[in-house]
């Protein structure tokens, strides 16, 4: 697949990933490959009640499929979820430069080694179907996108949670032993060690969170989604803390 179209910035690099998948009428998702690691990066693209769409961790694609996404809607809000999550933002606006870079304002200042920040999760315009929302416990440096369709409620989350299955050789030993990243949705060590500045609190909102009405599914940004009992998972997830 070549990144070269007369549409896409000099910059556009394309690496190997899963097509476009649709998970309800307002939300698409696409999971793709890193380099030089066997650890999955996930876009989620949601689309407001106004038409507007949300891209949420952005990854790079062939200009077939950023047609496709560009046929969705307009690209009005680009979200970098945390100052490591960076790595196609600046892609993106170039791409997209009418379009608002919106990040956790703990992590205003990496983010902005990269792209100017427009809106921090606080600032993000109010909407029936999608929302940012800063989680607690993490110093404002994290959040979670809400989607709301009809099929329920999505939560689109970033390195807060992790659903990566084990994988063998030596990076799976260390996803598994050392980082305590793989195995279902969890909360990582490295989350606990990097991220989390009040656990309880943490935990409290993550339990909050299961208790949404009509949650139907949540999104990481490595790896799998949790499309059955995501309420029991969560509450696991907290319970292994």
């Amino acid at each position: 697949m070549s990144p070269v179209t007369s549409h896409a910035p000099a910059s556009w690099k394309v690496l190997p990933h899963r097509p476009i998948e649709k998970l309800t009428e307002n939300l698409w998702r696409v999971e793709g490959d890193l380099e030089k690691l066997p650890l999955k990066r996930v876009m989620a693209v949601a689309r407001r009640s106004d038409g507007d769409l949300v891209i949420h961790n952005a990854i790079a694609l062939p200009e077939a499929e950023m047609a496709e996404i560009d046929a969705f809607g307009k690209v009005r809000y680009l979200v970098v979820p945390s100052g490591f999550h960076r790595m196609d933002a600046r892609r993106f606006l170039d791409r997209y430069p009418e379009a608002r870079v919106v990040c956790p304002s703990g992590s205003r200042k990496k983010v902005e080694e990269v792209v100017p920040v427009h809106l921090v999760y606080e600032e993000f315009p109010a909407d029936e179907a999608v929302a940012l929302t800063t989680l607690d416990g993490v110093s404002a440096r994290e959040g979670f996108m809400t989607v709301r369709s009809s099929d329920g409620v999505s939560l689109v989350v970033n390195d807060a949670l992790f659903n990566m299955p084990h994988v063998s050789g030596a990076h799976g030993f260390v996803f598994k032993h050392i980082t305590k990243s793989s195995g279902g949705l969890l909360v990582s060590r490295l989350t606990r060690l990097v991220l989390i500045k009040d656990r309880a609190a943490f935990a409290a909102h993550l339990l909050r969170l299961a208790d949404t009405p009509s949650l139907r599914r949540i999104l990481v940004a490595h790896h799998q989604t949790v499309s059955e009992d995501a309420a029991a998972a969560l509450r696991n997830a907290v319970a292994g803390l």
